[in-house]
């Protein structure tokens, strides 16, 4: 379960990365803004991948 919901998170920021600088960061005319946001989400998705992972191992 803990699996689906770091999956969705991820998606979820994913399909953020996309929309927001184009639509909300259209008019800023400085490269920057969109670089710290990407950053950011950037950030936040190895956060999420971390959690998702954290638990994984090869003992058998």
């Amino acid at each position: 379960m803990k699996e689906k919901h770091a999956a969705i998170m991820i998606t979820i920021s994913v399909f953020i990365a996309f929309v927001v600088p184009f639509t909300l960061f259209s008019n800023v005319e400085k490269w920057y803004g969109s670089f710290l946001f990407w950053l950011i989400v950037t950030i936040i998705v190895i956060v999420f991948n971390a959690i998702l992972t954290k638990d994984w191992s090869n003992e058998e």
